[in-house]
């Protein structure tokens, strides 16, 4: 599982993650340098390879950072009062669509994403708790509406890896957000049926 408390208690941490996220978004990850980070985080170099051994290890933080809010803000989505299909269209928003704005916004968004094999397994452990809560609040929706998935061929698990693997599809040929939320919100539409009874 992704942690983010050890960056949230550190304010030194928290101040050189916010520093180096600013100059990744303006510059590019090529283009800065651990200077600029330290600049942006208001301190010398070496107080800054105090806390970090390199400018990956620092975009592994942000991508930790990131990654692990993105699962708290999903959870707490998922978790309200509302309909099932208000609840899971929100928590893919707030953790999927509304968390990558400012990357896409930057004209240096594309090169930040393409670094992906440099936090690879933090996006498999990612991943992984995304798919257990959505599969959580399906199988929840299920026996609340007395479904039963198995007979219908399906599981809470199946549903939510088609869901996210839906969402990975469509961020590869859809790129305006607005987009994204209609198409977004048709998959789980499919998944709302499926929890239907009948």
């Amino acid at each position: 599982m992704i942690e983010t408390e050890n960056i949230a208690t550190d304010p030194k941490r928290a101040r050189i993650l916010d520093g180096a996220m600013k100059v990744f978004l303006a510059y590019g990850f090529a283009r800065t340098t651990m200077d600029d980070i330290a600049r942006a985080a208001d301190m010398s170099r070496p107080a800054l390879y105090l806390q970090f051994k390199n400018k990956t290890d620092i975009y592994r933080a942000i991508a930790m950072m990131l990654l692990g809010r993105s699962i708290e803000q999903a959870k707490a989505a998922l978790a309200g009062d509302s309909a099932f299909a208000e609840r899971m269209t929100r928590a893919i928003d707030e953790a999927l669509i509304s968390m990558m704005r400012t990357v896409h916004a930057s004209p240096h968004g594309a090169e930040l994403l393409d670094m992906k094999s440099s936090v690879a397994d933090l996006v498999g452990c990612w991943r992984g708790g995304l798919v257990e809560h959505v599969a959580t609040a399906i199988e929840d929706e299920a026996v609340e509406n007395g479904v039963d998935l198995t007979a219908k061929g399906l599981s809470a698990k199946l549903l939510a890896d088609m869901l996210l693997d839906g969402l990975e599809g469509m961020k590869t040929r859809i790129s305006d957000p607005d987009e994204q939320r209609q198409a977004a919100a048709a998959l789980i539409r499919v998944i709302d049926l499926a929890l239907k009874k009948g």
